[in-house]
Formats: structure tokens, sequence, C-alpha cells
């Protein structure tokens, strides 16, 4: 299982919520670039850079903190955060990153990011399917979709969408473990009814709390875990981080 490290970027610096909530804004370093050195440092090879501006604002903004971190570093980085056209694309992959994200977009304007799968392949695009109550919410978590999470992934498994990255916002930035059952969830009832693919690229986000809890995630068949608060508040520390890396 990958361990992917989150840096969030509010007015360029890095900074986490709780549950999307822009009020509860913690700011852990004024230098991304540092923090992404520092995950390199131990052995980390992925990042997911989220651009908080750009989801409020959607478009994107902070592509100048992207570009400096893929030019500083040799890490993978999947990016997302307002990514709403065609240009923002342009923008984030012309800016280094390896892969976007994109959630709101794809319940609003599902035909624009089926293009974006056309176009860019879907080595490239990760559905961001981001969920209170296993309904999607959208506009940076400020706004919940009708649309019901499973259906929802399960349509764009159709589309040809290997990976996807889930968080339950509830969990999200509170450090009281992930929702192993609801990944468990998706991931039994996807890859029993989508003859499409083998097997989706199912990437754990939220809640992560305890360095015992990745293996389990792993045993379930979540292909990667994106790991944030529990990194920064040091519930998890870097070397337990790089000796699992070492060691899978």
């Amino acid at each position: 299982m990958r361990i992917i490290p989150a840096i969030d970027i509010i007015n360029g610096k890095c900074v986490r919520l709780s549950k999307g909530d822009y009020s509860t804004k913690i700011i852990y370093n004024e230098n991304p670039l540092e923090v992404a050195k520092m995950f390199e440092n131990h052995g980390v090879n992925y990042l997911h850079l989220v651009d908080l501006d750009g989801a409020k604002a959607s478009h994107i903004v902070n592509y100048k903190v992207l570009e400096t971190i893929a030019a500083k570093t040799n890490l993978s980085i999947d990016f997302g955060g307002g990514l709403k056209s065609d240009e923002d694309l342009r923008i984030a992959f012309e800016s280094g990153a390896n892969q976007i994200t994109g959630g709101s977009i794809a319940v609003k304007k599902p035909a624009v990011f089926k293009s974006w799968l056309q176009k860019f392949g879907t080595d490239k695009i990760i559905l961001g399917a981001d969920a209170n109550n296993e309904k999607v919410a959208v506009g940076g978590w400020l706004e919940e979709s009708d649309e019901e999470l499973i259906p929802f992934i399960q349509n764009y498994v159709k589309e040809g969408i290997r990976y996807v990255i889930c968080t339950d916002i509830s969990k999200d930035g509170m450090l009281q473990g992930p929702s192993f059952e609801l990944y468990q969830k998706i991931l039994n009832e996807i890859n029993v009814t989508s003859s499409e693919v083998e097997n989706i690229k199912l990437i754990a986000s939220g809640g992560i709390s305890t360095f015992d809890e990745l293996p389990k995630l792993a045993a379930m068949g979540c292909e990667g875990t994106i790991i944030g608060k529990a990194i920064y508040e040091h519930k998890i520390s870097m070397k337990e981080i790089e000796n699992y890396i070492l060691n899978n």
C-alpha cells in the first residue's frame, strides 16, 4: 500500500482543517517545500497536494507551490482543489502534477470530467469521492449533493476510472480513525459488481490517527492511504512511515 502524505495549501502555507471547515485552519508550516522535502528525506515517493484556495475559488490558485515542489523534489504529486476547466488542468500538469483529482466537477459536470479521462487517460485522473453519510459532497465540502457514494463510484468505474480517493468528511482531521467499514463496503461492492476493472485502486483518506491503522487498511485492499494531521500532530512518526515503506 502506498503511503501518501498530504499538504493542504491556503495562502501558500501548509495548513490542516477539521472536517473541511475553513474556520478550523491550523498553519503548520509557512514553507510547503520544506515539508515536502522532509517527506522525501524519509523515503516517501508520493504527495497529495490540495489547493484549498482553489477549492473555494473554483479554479486553480496555488499552482506556484505545485511548481516549486515538483521542481525541487522527486515526489510524484497528485494535485486537487478547484480544478474545473481544461485550462486548470493544463496549468496543473505544466506545473508538474503527475495526477489530478477531480471531485465536484465529476458531480456537477460529468461530461467535462469524462472528457478529461479520454484526453489524459485513466492513470492521470483520480476521482475524488468525498462523502458525508455516504452522500457525495462538493464545493470544497461546503455543500452536499444528492449523489449516493457507491453508485457514483460505480458509474465512473464503468467509464474506466481506476484511481479513487475516498474521504469520509466526518472523520477528516479528527484523529479518531478512518472509515474501515465504508472502505470495505466500497471494495466489496465495486469489485464484485464491476467487470470493467479487476480492482479499483482505492485510496483511503481522512481520520488516520495511529500507525496500526495502516496495515489494517492494506489488508483490506486499499491501494494507498493519505495521511495528514496524524503526521503534523506527531501521532505517527516519520520514522514509522519510513520503516513501513522500506518493509513493504
